[in-house]
């Protein structure tokens, strides 16, 4: 084990996109375990879309960034917390952690199942989406489905989830045209586009020309407008972020017709996956058996060495990754 410690503090708020200038590494010893603690050396980091809002304001200057992580319990001086154990915290972006038994969560025993599955798609990002499709969309067998952002860690999981569920044509925005290939050849959707090629109401148009049933919105802005003019009756979104005006502050209002809303009876709502870690079981039930079947394949872009953290987390906000995004400690 090393005798430095590395953590990852902001020194600035951005204004538009973040640069590595608005971070810094910072070395330590590496810290001993209080009475009721552990130290964790982490293993698996996840760089999400959602720290680029907490950048704003929520995200304390000049200390350690919070962050989904798995690591392995090194050294412990609570029962509650057995040396060898892999557990998942939020106390990331930082090499080591002194957790407390409140603060982490066990993983389960789900022999062939890869460690980093547990960050993406049995983690916070297939928890949002299953969340996404069962409890908001409450998605129906032969629901068809538009996904903005879907070759990101929520579009993919969302995509494989819902063929999974029964949904009958999947379409899928992305930003290139390797990640439309990649939803189509890969992740199972029955159509996508690369929204640079045009407005996004005619390429959804032309991928969907008879309607949609559930729009899963990881974006915002003119995807939302369109889909919402693509919705059937009794049409349902799931907002689940605004990726599309995270740098872009002085971004124009979404506009659509909003007698749509009214008149095929829309319903429009968002969640915070936080609100739905009961559901946790239920993912595990449901996507593990897939897993370990080949059914369910993980859409993952692996960065190694925590040195790259910063830079792993800017390309996820430029579209960099394809699947999921994490960081793995070199061994």
């Amino acid at each position: 084990m090393t005798d430095t410690a590395l953590t990852v503090h902001q020194t600035a708020r951005p204004a538009g996109f973040p640069t590595p200038a608005h971070f810094r590494f910072a070395e330590s010893p590496v810290p001993e375990p209080a009475a009721g603690t552990a130290l964790v050396e982490n293993l698996y980091w996840s760089v999400d879309p959602y720290h680029r809002e907490m950048m704003d304001g929520d995200f304390e200057l000049d200390a350690p960034l919070e962050g989904r992580t798995l690591g392995r319990i090194i050294a412990s001086r609570d029962p509650a917390l057995p040396e060898g154990e892999i557990v998942f915290h939020r106390r990331g972006w930082r090499t080591h952690a002194v957790v407390r038994p409140e603060e982490v969560r066990r993983l389960p025993q789900h022999d062939g199942v890869p460690l980093s599955a547990y960050l993406s798609v049995l983690g916070g990002t297939g928890l949002t989406a299953y969340v996404g499709l069962t409890r908001i969309a409450r998605l129906r067998e032969g629901d068809d489905l538009f996904v903005s952002a879907a070759a990101g860690g929520v579009g993919t999981a969302t995509g494989r989830f819902a063929r999974l569920l029964g949904a009958c044509r999947l379409v899928g925005s992305a930003g290139t045209a390797a990640k439309v290939r990649h939803l189509t050849e890969q992740v199972g959707y029955d159509a996508a586009f690369d929204y640079h090629e045009g407005r996004v109401s005619d390429l959804l148009a032309e991928a969907a020309p008879s309607g949609i049933d559930v729009f899963v919105d990881n974006v915002g802005g003119d995807h939302l407008g369109a889909a919402i003019g693509a919705l059937r009756e009794r049409g349902r979104v799931v907002r689940i972020g605004t990726v599309g005006q995270y740098n872009t502050p002085d971004a124009p209002p979404v506009l659509f017709n909003h007698a749509d809303v009214v008149e095929k009876s829309l319903r429009i709502e968002g969640f915070l996956v936080r609100d739905y870690v009961d559901v946790q079981e239920e993912l595990y039930e449901f996507a593990v058996p897939h897993l370990l079947s080949g059914a369910l394949a993980l859409d993952e872009t692996v960065v190694e060495g925590f040195e790259r953290i910063v830079e792993a987390f800017l390309s996820m906000l430029r579209g960099g990754n394809t699947g999921k995004i994490l960081v793995r400690a070199t061994t």
